[in-house]
């Protein structure tokens, strides 16, 4: 047996090692045209959640269809998921170029849920591409690249099914800009996780990345859960359904969006590990389908009325998730045009 010798620097398994080598991509290897020449008949889709996101999903859209589908013909069709917004989110996006749904018309006559992993999900029903690409609607400096390097390997290598991106996050506060100082959920609840529980999935640089892509067939066999939990649970799900080596991922540069403060940032991680639960008791590694408590407790500065001597306002937020089924379970659904 082997003792552990601190002179002795730990590494990746071999089947990281490996996936990480022959899967990670950058977007700089295809370009537009190419990629148009690839696809060969494949109906490409490009879907946008969006909630609120007048400010930023207009740049998105016409910088999508002015670039990828006007001057080079890759993408078919660019859906933009209008999530409850109380903006101008919707009209926005269709001065743009987008086709527009309601997460609730797409969802009507089933449970309303709440959270990105819904308007995902209902994005995927409304789309009709064989291959779909999502891309978050808060995004800053938006530039083609991050849809066609999403694209690139699937419409290149018929072995990948479902492709991440991954990025550089500078976080921008009050006394700078920390190159690398987004991402603080991943690093402190979904990769501990992962390494943990998932280690195959170790070699994902980002795994809530907002941005990634996958064949239909492929994203119509699983679940889409309801809240931030969506993106380790479309990881997890994939891994057991195709395995690792379907998986890609590929270097989008540098990524801009609106960051979120630190209590929503508790909420996001709390909702990961609910998922991460679920998962890890579908493999019989817990007995009980839920943890045992999905209220989350947290302090904001501020005496409550009923709490006079104490600086501190008691804020619950229940972080438990829904999940809709796969998609592939359920009739194609008609849906209305926003």
């Amino acid at each position: 047996m082997r003792h552990a010798d601190s002179t002795m620097a730990p590494t990746a398994s071999p089947i990281v090692e490996a996936w990480a080598a022959y899967r990670t991509g950058n977007a700089t290897q295809w370009t537009s045209r190419e990629l148009a020449r690839a696809k060969r008949g494949t109906r490409v889709s490009v879907v946008i959640p969006a909630r609120n996101e007048e400010a930023t999903v207009g740049a998105i859209v016409s910088t999508i269809h002015q670039h990828l589908c006007v001057q080079v013909p890759l993408v078919d069709e660019i859906l933009v998921v209008d999530s409850r917004s109380s903006d101008a989110t919707a009209i926005v996006a269709r001065n743009a170029g987008a086709r527009v749904v309601h997460q609730d018309d797409v969802t009507r006559g089933l449970p309303r849920m709440e959270g990105k992993g819904d308007a995902l999900w209902a994005g995927l029903a409304a789309s009709t591409g064989d291959v779909v690409a999502f891309v978050d609607g808060d995004l800053r400096d938006f530039s083609p690249h991050f849809v066609t390097g999403l694209l690139g390997p699937l419409l290149t290598d018929p072995s990948v099914e479902f492709v991440k991106g991954f990025y550089h996050r500078p976080l921008v506060g009050k006394t700078g800009v920390e190159t690398d100082g987004g991402g603080r959920v991943t690093e402190l609840a979904a990769r501990p996780l992962i390494n943990l529980f998932w280690p195959d999935l170790a070699g994902v640089v980002q795994p809530l990345a907002g941005e990634y892509a996958g064949r239909r067939r492929t994203l119509e066999r699983i679940p889409f859960v309801s809240g931030y939990g969506v993106e380790i649970a479309m990881l997890i799900d994939l891994l057991d359904l195709v395995g690792l080596d379907a998986l890609a991922q590929v270097d989008l540069g540098e990524r801009f969006h609106r960051h979120q403060g630190t209590e929503a940032l508790g909420r996001m991680s709390a909702q990961i590990m609910v998922t991460a639960w679920s998962r890890l008791h579908r493999r019989g590694l817990v007995t009980d389908p839920l943890p045992p408590s999905t209220l989350l407790t947290q302090f904001r500065r501020g005496g409550a009325d009923n709490l006079p001597h104490l600086d501190r306002e008691i804020v619950l937020n229940d972080v438990g998730v829904t999940e809709r089924p796969p998609l592939r379970t359920l009739a194609r659904r008609s849906v209305r045009v926003a």
